[in-house]
């Protein structure tokens, strides 16, 4: 009987490898020829596999399906081989340039661990595991000639190839300036780690079992959580220095987007602009707030006649009693492309002596602030009555 309750560890880091191929796969479709980014999407993919495969009910799946007990097995140590090897020769191509050196390395490790898997499906064919086991293969075959070599097959090469990218990544770590790839050197450790606590908890219990003694539970309880572990924390590391920076562009421009919608919306009732384009909400959001800064300055070279240098002086006098410069000067910004919107729909420039050919770039400048300051409309309205006050007391004198 399958017990549900050992179905949901999986789920999560399951699904967060898949979202992660998923992210790659369109790089690695335009880019399959990069060595870096095809070994990162081989990566991700041995060890999506590999859980999937791991799900107990996939196992069952598997063995029911192909009326060959046991042949989850052979399947799931093979793409954990898999996405061993995979993960030392990624180290390599970061740590080290490219080099006839390097590319001899690689394929070494390419060869011992296709020797590896070639000698797990040997040695299960050869083998004899007659009763499909959903939860202790491992172990309840530990025993058994040729299968009890299979599991210290996948076991031991686990295990060697946690040590070794532990040892190249504790040597490369204080080489490392870059707070991206540090912060990935220090997931890809961790998880090397729980790696390593995996290997331990496995050959304690298949050991036990050669001694006569029954440790199962180290193996079947114990040690499913690191690994899971171990291929999350993994597959962050490896994809962390590319994912990382993406998604602080996104956050800044999705933050720097929303930040101009106060002005953008203030300037949209002036009419498209010569290069406007139709941007649906769905399109990156680099392209939208690109298009929305070129929306605002095309709206700004149609306010040219309407804007009040002076009115932006007066207000940013005003401004400057009560609030540090940064501020006040946003402050009249507002107030003077308020002024120069209202102008322009009255259809009342100011006189040729005092239109400006164009915008300054107190303005131009400062788009972003000026657009803050509009979500102050209180702020912006007493800013400005201030500065009309104050060019009615001047004109009086």
């Amino acid at each position: 009987m399958i017990s549900p309750q050992f179905h949901i560890p999986y789920l999560l880091p399951t699904v967060l490898l898949a979202v992660a191929l998923a992210f790659k796969l369109p790089t690695s479709v335009r880019t399959w020829r990069d060595p870096e980014v095809r070994a990162i999407t081989l990566m991700l993919f041995w060890a999506t596999a590999c859980l999937v495969i791991l799900v107990p009910v996939n196992i069952d799946l598997i063995n029911r399906v192909t009326g060959v007990p046991n042949l989850a097995a052979p399947f799931a140590y093979t793409f954990l081989t898999a996405f061993c090897a995979t993960s030392l020769t990624m180290i390599m191509r970061w740590r080290e340039e490219p080099s006839a050196r390097r590319r001899r390395r690689i394929r070494l490790i390419y060869a011992i661990y296709t020797g590896i898997v070639a000698a797990i499906w040997v040695t299960f064919v050869v083998g004899d595991a007659p009763t499909p086991r959903i939860y202790d293969f491992d172990t309840y075959y530990a025993t058994t000639p040729w299968i009890r070599e299979l599991v210290l097959l996948y076991v031991v090469a686990h295990l060697v190839s946690c040590l070794v990218a532990a040892a190249m990544l504790w040597k490369w770590f204080p080489e490392i300036e870059n707070r991206w790839l540090r912060s990935s050197v220090i997931c890809l450790q961790l998880g090397f780690a729980t790696g390593l606590v995996f290997d331990a908890t496995k050959l304690t219990a298949v050991t036990a079992r050669w001694a006569g003694a029954d440790l199962d539970e180290l193996s079947t309880v114990a040690a499913p959580p690191f690994a899971l572990a171990e291929a999350v924390l993994v597959a962050v590391g490896f994809i962390a220095p590319q994912i990382g920076p993406f998604l602080q562009r996104w956050t800044r421009d999705q933050r720097d987007h929303r930040r101009l919608r106060p002005l953008w919306r203030a300037v949209r009732p002036l009419g498209p602009g010569a290069a406007d384009a139709r941007i649906g909400p769905f399109a990156p959001v680099d392209l939208r707030l690109l298009q929305r800064r070129q929306r605002i300055h095309d709206a700004l070279r149609i306010l040219a006649p309407y804007y009040d240098t002076a009115l932006y002086q007066r207000a940013h006098r005003a401004a400057a009693k009560e609030h540090p410069d940064p501020k006040a000067r946003a402050v009249a910004g507002a107030v003077a492309l308020q002024s120069a919107i209202g102008a322009c729909r009255d259809s009342t420039p100011l006189t040729a002596g005092a239109r400006p050919s164009r915008v300054g770039p107190e303005i131009s400048d400062q788009i972003d602030a000026i657009s803050q300051a509009l979500h102050h409309p209180r702020l912006v309205h007493s800013v400005h009555r201030l500065a009309t006050s104050t060019e009615s007391v001047t004109s009086d004198v």
